[in-house]
């Protein structure tokens, strides 16, 4: 049992500094009030195909890698517990 959890230790901590790196390195998407006011249309070809951009990829990435963080943190609580 000890072996489990170094391994999911390690583990833990290689998604977890991926997860910093990836949100760290993220545009921004919120364009604020500005959007609102000159009035831009998000009904485009870019906005429609974004998830094969460099932007998408990198946001489908960290939510993969967020889900893992809070399934691992969930294992790991349980069997800390046992």
């Amino acid at each position: 049992m000890q072996i489990i959890k170094g391994i999911l230790i390690v583990v833990y901590f290689i998604v977890a500094i991926a997860l910093i790196i990836l949100a760290m390195i993220q545009s921004k998407d919120d364009e604020g009030l500005s959007s609102t006011i000159t009035g831009s249309s998000t009904n485009n070809f870019f906005e429609k195909n974004k998830g094969r951009t460099k932007e998408g990829k990198q946001k489908k990435w960290t939510i993969i890698l967020g889900i893992i963080f809070t399934i691992l943190t969930l294992v790991l609580g349980i069997i800390y517990v046992i």
